[in-house]
């Protein structure tokens, strides 16, 4: 069982894509997958049919953990119509992130929630903030990978650089088992010629934890957010899911190593 954090200091990046549709393409593939939705803005459980916040969510369950009770994720589990289970979101969370600050053992609150489920799932992601603030911190300390979605562009590239500052300071000092699991660009064109460079800096920074899979541009992955479901369940022959297929092997030949 591994918990995947999908993060990136950069709005627009495609965390939230990855997160929806290489699940899916995971779940295809036999595994079994836990959604776990760390955004106050809940893109994620919007993307998936959640356009009401349920009445228990990831917010009533951290209150109680920031109350010095046991939070259950369990009972906020809802299974969306693409079939991924989903912890939800809240637009609360945003404040929860403040009170966090002067509750001890911060940083530990979404592993104490995980702790329960991780026998019960072959991997679970966590959606995060486009942004460095006590949820993303939890959501890394809870991690065994990062996955870093960006775009081939040069200004997201300068994002993950600072990003990697955080990663590494999260590494040392909180959790020392917290591995890089790779970097994938998104809307990504081949006839671009600043796609291919940055591509080229990311191979030549960081290796092989560039992922070779590309997500190309491709309008279907947006319709099937809006459709609130997976790229698989809206469009199967897409350039998007042939993609995301791609990617989830790669992803599965990435952890056996």
């Amino acid at each position: 069982m591994s918990v995947i954090s999908i993060a990136i200091q950069k709005g627009g990046s495609g965390k939230t894509t990855t997160a929806i549709n290489l699940a899916a393409a995971l779940q295809h593939m036999g595994k079994t997958i836990l959604l776990f939705d760390a955004d106050p803005q809940a893109n994620l459980s919007q993307s998936l049919g959640v356009l009401d916040e349920p009445e228990k969510n990831l917010f009533t369950e951290l209150k109680k953990e920031i109350a010095g009770e046991s939070g259950d994720l369990q009972q906020v589990i809802i299974q969306t119509k693409s079939g991924l289970p989903l912890v939800p979101s809240s637009i609360e969370l945003a404040g929860a992130e403040l009170e966090l600050v002067s509750v001890y053992g911060r940083e530990q609150v979404f592993s104490w929630l995980l702790e329960p489920l991780k026998n019960k799932y072959d991997f679970i992601f966590i959606d995060c903030p486009p942004a460095i603030g006590m949820l993303t911190v939890n959501a890394l300390v809870a991690s065994d990978y990062v996955l870093m979605p960006l775009q081939a562009e040069f200004l997201p590239l300068k994002g993950l650089r600072s990003f990697m500052h955080h990663f590494k300071a999260v590494k040392s000092k909180l959790n020392r088992n917290l591995e890089v699991l790779g970097f994938m660009l998104t809307r990504y064109d081949e006839r671009k010629t600043m796609n291919r460079q940055v591509y080229r800096q990311l191979e030549q920074e960081f290796g092989d934890k560039a992922f070779r899979t590309h997500i190309r541009s491709n309008i279907q992955l947006s319709k099937a957010q809006e459709a609130g479901t997976d790229i698989f369940s809206f469009d199967k022959h897409s350039h998007g899911a042939q993609d995301y297929q791609n990617l989830a092997e790669e992803f599965i030949r990435k952890l056996a190593k």
